[in-house]
């Protein structure tokens, strides 16, 4: 039997445009899934794989890891959980080991041996189907739209797991930096769990948004009255910024939240970690638990980004709009069937 051809979107080098691409896929495995691709969601992420910018990316290169779809076809092993039509979304993990520790408790994200990217050495979602692991297929709640789901796949799932995981008791007060693509975000989430949540810009103009979205106040980050007032900072900014006034504007025991990820080394204060025992963490998308808990509560509070749709044939001119920072908040590409 000769197997059908995929067809999609790739870069063939570094920094090259995405081409119509088309690839005979790996045979179909007793625990994967195939699913017809009807919407991703494109982050910024996707353009640094384009361009080898962290020195991972293999060419052809299809990215797309905010993919939802349905499931056209699975493999003998996979349940009735995921059934032949069912709505799945896939994000930036492939899959895991499956036995350490972290993979036993649905953290894959740390994953001790190391998980596999959705694009790394895989094609990604710009394609008109797909094929990974069955479990990582989620299944999408009715009450969320696929163009709502598909940003969440990532972006959401960056931002609810430190949430979840820091997050300790309600009325804890938040600060988010930056109202952008995880930002918008990371507002609504905040506040649906009872935090009392402040927006942090270099903007001013940014404040009537950041109030839309769930800001309870704003404050510019050079802004010192917003001193020793916030028990979590969500930074989602990737540029380098002043750590020491960011640990300044954390309470006693506070906790600095790196989500995105500046191309610097950081020089940290020792004494506010050491005698405020301030905390610098990391936090990096989320693995099964967190992600199925994500989506349930995304749509029981109706989270869902601001996002503008283009068509998948236009995935040059959208990821033009992302270098840009005109994309607002979100660019959810749709293909052509869905």
């Amino acid at each position: 039997m000769v197997q059908e051809g995929f067809r999609g979107y790739a870069s063939a080098e570094a920094k090259a445009p995405l081409e119509p691409f088309e690839y005979v896929p790996q045979p179909l495995g007793d625990n994967d899934v195939e699913v017809r691709v009807t919407h991703n969601g494109l982050c910024h992420t996707d353009l640094h794989m384009r361009d080898n910018e962290w020195g991972i990316s293999s060419f052809p290169l299809c990215p797309g890891h905010e993919v939802v779809g349905v499931v056209v076809a699975k493999g003998a092993n996979v349940g009735d959980e995921l059934s032949i039509g069912a709505r799945v979304g896939l994000g930036w993990i492939r899959d895991s080991c499956g036995h350490c520790d972290s993979c036993v408790i649905g953290q894959e994200n740390i994953c001790s041996k190391g998980y596999t990217g959705t694009i790394v050495g895989h094609h990604g979602g710009f394609q008109d189907r797909v094929r990974l692991p069955s479990k990582f297929a989620f299944k999408i709640p009715d009450a969320l739209d696929s163009v709502s789901a598909a940003p969440l796949m990532c972006a959401g799932a960056t931002i609810f797991t430190p949430l979840k995981t820091y997050v300790t008791r309600p009325g804890m007060k938040v600060g988010v930096i930056g109202i952008g693509g995880l930002g918008h975000l990371a507002l609504q989430f905040a506040r649906a769990m009872g935090c009392e949540v402040t927006a942090f810009s270099t903007t001013p103009s940014k404040e009537k948004e950041a109030r839309a979205f769930g800001a309870h106040d704003f404050a510019l980050l050079n802004d010192t009255k917003f001193n020793n007032t916030q028990d979590l900072l969500l930074n989602t900014s990737p540029y380098d910024m002043d750590w020491s006034a960011l640990l300044n504007v954390l309470k006693l025991d506070g906790k600095l939240c790196l989500l995105g990820i500046p191309a610097t080394t950081l020089t940290i204060p020792i004494i506010p970690v050491v005698f405020h025992q301030k905390s610098i963490v990391g936090s990096i998308v989320a693995g099964r638990k967190f992600m199925r808990e994500m989506l349930e509560f995304a749509a029981l509070h109706q989270i869902k980004p601001q996002v503008e749709t283009m068509p998948l044939e236009k995935v040059n001119e959208a990821m033009d709009r992302v270098a840009k920072n005109e994309a607002r908040y979100r660019v959810v590409l749709v293909s052509e069937e869905n």
